[in-house]
């Protein structure tokens, strides 16, 4: 019976992976919200407070965000079993649709009607990014420190461009020196949201049978 589970539980991670990489256009970032959206609020896999440290992580290593965000849920829900599941499900419409474009595109990348309908997914494209951003700010912005952090990084992506990796460990070094500045002055330090804090405690305080 328990190997029924796993392959239940493993055939439902390929098929929601699946389907979310034949609607996804524009690239890995585009395709966050849509995993967010399946994995946490849909399926139940992972925490939202989680989802955002998953998508931290899939960007400040090699390869495509949303392959490396594929795996790490994968990974997360049913081990190395899951993250291929998962790895297979996100790449394989992918593949398959660019196989097809790419011979249908030969036909007809010159027609006024195809250039229209690349405009709108383009625009289109901006909004999933940008709404996905928000959403994972919500997660990762916790006070007025972490707000800076987050404009002042911004800001030195769009004039100064330097390399992302950088950046994130930049942002790493500026996390620890926080945390420890305003433990020295006393203040408070807030590592989740309070709403999220409320729910790990009664997750905690449910899981132990209190």
């Amino acid at each position: 019976m328990k190997g029924q589970q796993q392959w239940k539980l493993l055939r439902d991670i390929f098929i929601s992976f699946f389907k979310i990489g034949p609607v996804t256009f524009g690239g890995g970032y585009a395709m966050i919200p849509l995993i967010e959206r399946e994995v946490v609020e849909r399926r139940g896999w992972v925490k939202s407070r989680d989802i955002a440290d998953v998508f931290a992580i899939s960007e400040s290593i090699p390869g495509a965000i949303a392959v490396n965000s594929a795996v790490f849920v994968g990974y997360r829900i049913a081990r190395v079993p899951g993250a291929l599941a998962a790895m297979i499900g996100v790449v394989l419409p992918t593949f398959l649709i660019v196989i097809a474009l790419c011979v249908l595109f030969m036909q007809v990348h010159d027609h006024p009607k195809v250039e229209a309908a690349f405009q709108g997914i383009r625009a289109a494209t901006v909004a999933l990014i940008a709404y996905a951003g928000i959403k994972i700010g919500k997660t990762a912005v916790l006070d007025k420190a972490t707000l800076a952090a987050a404009l002042a990084t911004t800001a030195v992506l769009y004039f100064l461009h330097l390399n992302p990796v950088l950046i994130i460990a930049a942002g790493a070094l500026t996390g620890i020196a926080l945390v420890r500045i305003k433990q020295r002055l006393g203040l408070q330090v807030k590592l989740e949201h309070e709403e999220t804090m409320k729910y790990k405690y009664k997750d905690y305080f449910i899981g132990d049978g209190i």
